[in-house]
């Protein structure tokens, strides 16, 4: 066995070293501080999917504060409204006639959920280290390294060196914390867990010790577990584990609840973390260590962003996010934030777990903002805009699963409020999958969920080519269509088609016709027809939404020479709300674009220059990719200078910007604008969502030299390029699928026939290279 094991060690070694070999290909990026956390925006994340942690990286003390993705308050719970559908046609004849309050009321107490409130995602415990003598301190270093997604804390006492290592382990499915000291026997510290919730119990067994927590308010009850391993010795004191004169320790977290799925909520946490626990008790650190490694960088590695080093890396990352307020100039940590959202989508979004939340998976509250939950009117989308693009595909994966729930959900739904076959979502979602219309009938109210959810299904079609996928999935989209079909009905004033009851986001309240709904709606309908077609199905049904599109709501163009956002014209110049609805068909849509609707792209310019540069961390992020979209790139970066400039800070009076940690500040903390400002900027270098790939289409002058490789685009193409002086010099195109090319750089366009699995090399002028 001794022999076996020494094999072992030496090929990890050499497989450890092929590791490294690939990191130093890769971009240095790093979040660096020279001091712990003091509060949870500056703490650092770390997660496989399901199991994050936000690590404070503290001396004396550690806290490193954990999360579950499953454990939420509430029960397995159908939130529709039996009956509601009796009141539709009664709510659409007060809009009609403009009595909107009277709608309003009306919907409020006979149209919405129940219970009215959804439940919030929980907290799930704390692990805590407490270095006794280690109150006084040199060569402080905290880093979170995304190259291999491990956070590590470093510093003195006298002379002796501690560090420690922590990372959420994909295939362990474990937190792991690895402590050394550079001295023999110098390590000593107690350890311990515990939580904010109220119903709790810990018990201590020889080297482990294990946490039980009972959501209040709920069913579900989780279990964490901890196991150590030590050179040094171990006691049991005041039920903390005591470690003396080690050189080195490892720690093992396993932690899980009951949750099997909405429905069902029999599961038994024990057995998961013991048996997760009993897998990893004979394994070596290093073993563990390199497995995380091997997994994360298979996702990571696929993907490289280089804008060029001015030498503000050197700094920390605080002081980069103030630096870059005051002088935009910091292009590395541009390409810091995109790879900062890759790694929070792979530590967030994996396959087999649930999808991210308003907060990834990260949150320390027992009632956190917005209950941290799934918003659909635009903020669960926006955390999947990028994941194709950057090579990340898989990560998409959750999503789906999440529709594939909701849809069960939005069935019921669909049939009592909407009297309407197929499935709808209103704008919020917990576990549960509550997918009725909840809180209050003036936003509570909107019809667009299941269009632009079904929307992530075809785009990540278009970018894969997966027919086997859009097979698979196919219904899902066609039954939100079903739904759509049935529910929208002829505007007695104008004899459109629309969308009533609905509201545009968040602005105007409850209103027959808003123009987002209607950009959705069509738009899914164009999507069945196309899908439709590519597998040889559903001809019958494709063919009655093609008589219908015409039908819907047009976009129009208001007095101000703004889209308006609703059937009147009321838009108010004035208005300078976060939310930019009716934009939509700009972006994540295609339907108002310079091509085919140039009118209509000039007046969608004109209402976002109405909204204004301001608004929260998402808002920003959402326009960082319309002017993308609108080919302005100075523009854009203007944003992301909001965008990335610090949150809250005392001399920056407005909302938005980001956290000492690079979180998103709406504020408080939301992770969709990490994800929408990283589309943004990769809107600005690649654009394909109209059947060619433009190159550079909105590079900001701050962005003149770089490159990129990984980059994925509509078709199936993966791409690599090179720019300077804001001019291409060399591009690279992969054909993944074989599909015919159109290439575009400026006013040169060409198009190639490609062959799957080739690459296709090209000048800065478009020619051929052999």
């Amino acid at each position: 066995m001794e022999i076996i094991r020494n094999k072992m060690t030496k090929k990890l070694s050499i497989l450890w070293l092929i590791c490294t070999c690939t990191l130093q290909a890769q971009n240095d990026f790093k979040l660096s501080y020279d001091k712990p956390a003091m509060v949870w925006t500056e703490a650092l994340p770390i997660g496989n999917g399901s199991l994050g942690a936000m690590i404070f990286g503290g001396v004396a003390e550690e806290r490193i504060q954990f999360n579950e993705e499953t454990l939420w308050a509430g029960k397995p719970h159908d939130y529709s409204h039996k009956g509601a559908g009796n009141y539709l046609a009664e709510i659409r004849q007060l809009l009609s006639d403009g009595k909107q309050r009277e709608a309003q009321n009306l919907a409020q107490e006979k149209f919405m959920s129940e219970p009215l409130k959804q439940v919030p995602y929980q907290p799930f415990d704390d692990l805590y280290l407490a270095f006794k003598g280690h109150e006084n301190y040199t060569n402080y270093n905290r880093t979170l390294d995304l190259n291999n997604a491990i956070h590590s804390v470093s510093y003195k006492v006298g002379k002796v060196t501690f560090k420690r290592e922590v990372f959420s382990s994909f295939p362990d499915q474990i937190l792991a914390v690895n402590l050394t000291s550079s001295k023999s026997k110098a390590l000593n510290f107690e350890l311990w867990l515990d939580a904010i919730h109220e119903d709790k119990s810990i018990k201590t067994n020889g080297n482990s010790q294990t946490l039980e927590v009972k959501v209040k308010d709920g069913v579900l009850k989780g279990i964490a577990t901890l196991k150590i391993t030590t050179n040094g010795k171990l006691k049991v004191l005041d039920g903390k584990l005591q470690i003396t004169k080690a050189s080195n320790a490892t720690i093992y977290l396993s932690a899980a609840t009951n949750f099997i799925n909405f429905k069902d909520v029999s599961g038994n946490p024990e057995d998961i973390t013991t048996a997760i626990l009993e897998k990893v008790s004979n394994e070596k650190f290093s073993s563990i260590k390199y497995k995380h490694v091997n997994d994360y960088q298979s996702l990571y590695n696929r993907f490289n962003l280089n804008f060029g080093d001015n030498g503000k890396s050197a700094n920390t990352t605080e002081k980069r996010i103030y630096d870059f307020w005051k002088d935009p100039n910091d292009p590395q940590l541009v390409a810091l934030y995109v790879q900062y959202a890759r790694y929070l989508t792979i530590a967030s979004s994996r396959p087999g777990t649930k999808p991210a939340t308003l907060q990834g998976i990260w949150n320390d509250k027992l009632n956190p903002p917005w209950f941290s939950s799934y918003t659909t009117n635009i903020n669960l989308e926006m955390n999947y805009w990028p994941v194709e693009m950057y090579n990340l595909s898989e990560c998409h994966e959750p999503l789906f699963d999440f529709i594939e729930d909701i849809a069960q959900t939005g069935k019921i739904v669909a049939k009592e409020h909407y009297n309407a076959e197929g499935w709808i979502v209103h704008h919020n979602v917990d576990i549960w999958r509550g997918a009725a219309p909840v809180n209050a009938s003036h936003h509570g109210i909107w019809l667009g969920g299941a269009a632009w959810l079904s929307s992530h299904i075809w785009e990540h079609y278009l970018f894969t080519q997966d027919t086997e996928f859009l097979k698979e999935k196919y219904p899902l989209m066609r039954d939100a269509a079903l739904f759509y079909s049935q529910f929208l009905y002829k505007d007695p004033k104008t004899g459109y088609l629309i969308s009533s009851p609905s509201n545009s986001p968040e602005i105007g309240g409850l209103v027959a016709g808003p123009t987002m709904d209607h950009q959705l709606i069509r738009a899914l309908f164009k999507t069945i027809i196309e899908a439709s077609a590519i597998l040889n199905t559903d001809q019958d049904f494709s063919a009655k939404l093609k008589t219908m599109i015409p039908q819907i709501a047009p976009n129009k163009i208001g007095k101000h020479g703004q889209l308006q956002e609703w059937m009147e014209d009321v838009d108010d110049p004035e208005n300078h709300h976060r939310h930019v609805s009716h934009l939509w068909a700009v972006h994540p849509g295609k339907d108002i674009n310079y091509e085919d609707t140039p009118d209509l792209m000039q007046a969608a310019k004109q209402s976002l220059e109405y909204r204004g540069d301001g608004g929260t961390g998402w808002s920003l992020a959402w326009k960082i990719n319309f002017w993308s979209r609108f080919r302005d790139g100075n523009r854009a970066y203007k944003l992301l200078h909001n965008l990335l400039s610090p949150a809250e800070h005392e001399e920056r009076k407005v909302g938005g910007g980001s956290y000492p940690n690079l979180f998103d500040a709406h504020p408080p903390f939301q992770i969709d604008g990490n994800f929408g400002g990283a589309s943004g900027i990769l809107e600005m270098l690649l654009q394909s969502q109209l059947n060619k790939i433009e190159l550079l289409p909105a590079l900001p002058d701050n962005l003149s030299e770089g490159e990129v490789s990984g980059i994925v685009a509509r078709g199936g193409f993966e791409l690599s390029f090179k720019w300077k002086h804001s001019k291409i010099t060399d591009i690279e195109v992969t054909s993944k699928q074989g599909l015919p090319c159109k290439l575009a750089y400026h006013d040169k366009v060409v198009e190639f026939q490609t062959e799957k699995g080739k690459t296709y090399k090209f000048d800065g002028l478009l020619n051929k290279k052999h």
